[in-house]
């Protein structure tokens, strides 16, 4: 008897903007199931950033890869997170081998999905951005063009950490930056953490980022920033 693939549903939750309770969540659906919420009560769902993506850690591929898709709320080392692995299978993918580092045993299945399915969904839920405010929008936009032209910050000895939006904060982003860059971390040489906080209008995103963009290459950044953490 053939049985037939479960049906995968990547739904995105967005707290009530200027809320500070909740987080922006990836929660899987199985088969109209939050396999999550069954099994997961220290916290919510990882970001859509960390799990979707062109890069994304969601993509089945034929060598198995360890995904999380939960952590507490306090840290994952207080109580404990939901991991999984992924692999690819000829026409299939799996999620198998559930863990959670603060439990014996995570009560969930096996669960086989049709390999176009799966990609499909992966792919609808990377590129839909209908969800996000326009910080958020901006915030992306942001981060993407400064990775893309990453030798402008390197003239001012800078690397970037990463663009957030939060949304409790719901018309600003922050960028962060390493000075000289997160090599020096693990080589134990002197470091610096920068932070901008930069007001967003309700201009089209696209543009908006564009300026920034160009505001945050032309001069030093350091300059302007405040410094939010470092080595001694």
């Amino acid at each position: 008897m053939t049985t037939e693939p479960h049906l995968l549903s990547l739904r995105i939750v967005v707290p009530q903007l200027g809320s500070r309770h909740g987080s922006v969540e990836c929660r899987p659906v199985i088969n109209g199931r939050d396999v999550l919420a069954e099994v997961f009560d220290e916290g919510p769902a990882d970001d859509p950033r960390d799990l979707l993506g062109p890069d994304a850690p969601l993509h089945a591929t034929d060598t198995p890869r360890e995904v999380r898709l939960a952590v507490a709320e306090c840290t994952e080392g207080c109580c404990g997170a939901v991991y999984v692995t992924i692999r690819r299978e000829g026409q299939h993918v799996i999620w198998s081998g559930w863990r959670n580092p603060d439990e014996d045993d995570v009560d969930l299945p096996e669960f086989r999905f049709d390999v176009d399915q799966y990609e499909a969904e992966v792919h609808r839920a990377s590129t839909d951005h209908g969800w996000e405010w326009p910080a958020r929008t901006v915030a992306r936009l942001l981060e993407e063009r400064l990775r893309e032209r990453a030798g402008r910050l390197t003239t001012w000895e800078c690397e970037l950490g990463a663009v957030s939006a939060w949304h409790w904060e719901p018309d600003q982003i922050n960028v962060f930056l390493f000075h000289p860059g997160r090599s020096a971390i693990r080589e134990g040489r002197p470091w610096l953490q920068f932070r901008l906080t930069l007001p967003i209008s309700g201009d089209d995103p696209g543009d908006q980022a564009e300026r920034l963009e160009a505001r945050l290459t032309a001069e030093d950044p350091r300059e302007v920033a405040e410094i939010c953490g470092g080595s001694k």
